[in-house]
């Protein structure tokens, strides 16, 4: 007989923390993005103080210097979160399969991120070191995101809900919605909101890196499109079609921000809606990806049945990957 933990936690309080990251993890970008909207990158000029002889503010520092610290100080509310999640992981009986490393992982990508914050100031913002801090961002978001489905599905097998050509064309979306949040990453490396009036650009023509990441929106959309009526002309299950149908009107309205903002000579609350939406469109992708399968409950008693809306042709298949 298994020993009971001495700290028992709910499956309910291990699914809140784990959402609580991915939430936490959004709100860290949008106000990454206000430190360097308002010009305040440098508010603190070093690292881990915020000057050579204080680990805070000082009020000679202003605003500028109030903004970029608040934005260091959520680092911890992060790391409070997540290790609070690990521990749940840790307490939860029975123990999640896959949920462990999971957690983990956004511990360590969380401490990771604030060492390339660091090195971000000491570069004195340059393009490359702030790109590189956003992308691990998204990447600490899809961690995120596989531990919340982690700990809210059962532990069984895992069946593959589409046809293998349907799936393909999922990774595809997936892939290109990728892209389009690099090369967006460039779009800002080339453009005027560098976090300070002294910091660095990449070098890029704005006007050309622009028009590719305007292309590859077009692309994913286009793939979006041809993903969710070719879902529903197969009967694919309605959860599956309903996330595609998310994605596509959360890019149409990424999209919309996007055009205005570069017609309007980048205004910083457009931008910082741009930034949020960037954060949307990839949950929204992940969900996509998340939706074209599902867990079987491992138990005895709950045998493994496909989903209503799976036709015979298209019965689901037990992944071994």
């Amino acid at each position: 007989m298994k020993r009971p933990a001495r700290f028992p936690v709910s499956s309910t309080l291990l699914r809140r923390l784990a959402f609580a990251n991915i939430v936490a993890n959004v709100v860290i970008v949008v106000t990454g993005g206000a430190v360097r909207l308002t010009a305040s990158g440098l508010g603190c000029p070093t690292w881990p103080r915020c000057t050579d002889d204080s680990y805070t503010t000082t009020a000679e520092m202003g605003m500028h210097g109030v903004i970029e610290f608040g934005n260091r100080l959520l680092t911890f509310v992060l790391v409070l979160i997540a290790g609070a999640t690990l521990l749940a992981v840790l307490a939860h009986r029975p123990r999640r399969r896959g949920a462990l490393p999971l957690a983990l992982a956004v511990v360590l990508g969380i401490v990771a991120q604030a060492v390339i914050g660091g090195i971000t100031v000491r570069t004195q913002l340059h393009p490359s070191i702030v790109g590189i801090h956003f992308v691990v961002s998204m990447l600490l978001l899809l961690v995120s995101y596989a531990l919340w489905r982690q700990v809210r599905e059962p532990d069984g097998p895992k069946v593959v809900l589409v046809p293998p050509a349907l799936r393909a064309l999922t990774w595809i979306t997936v892939v290109v919605s990728a892209a389009v949040i690099v090369v967006g990453v460039l779009v800002t490396g080339s453009g005027p909101h560098a976090g300070d009036a002294d910091a660095v650009r990449n070098g890029l023509d704005p006007q050309t890196i622009s028009q590719v990441h305007a292309d590859l929106v077009f692309l994913l959309i286009g793939l979006t499109v041809g993903l969710w009526l070719a879902l529903r002309a197969l009967g694919a299950p309605a959860g599956a079609v309903r996330a595609v149908r998310t994605l596509l009107l959360v890019e149409l309205a990424q999209g919309v921000i996007g055009f205005v903002q570069y017609f309007t000579n980048l205004p910083v609350l457009l931008v910082g809606a741009h930034m949020l939406g960037s954060c949307l469109v990839w949950l929204a992708t992940l969900s996509v990806l998340w939706s074209i399968r599902e867990r079987r409950p491992a138990h005895p008693d709950h045998p493994a049945t496909p989903p209503a809306s799976v036709t015979p042709a298209q019965e689901p298949v037990t992944a071994h990957a």
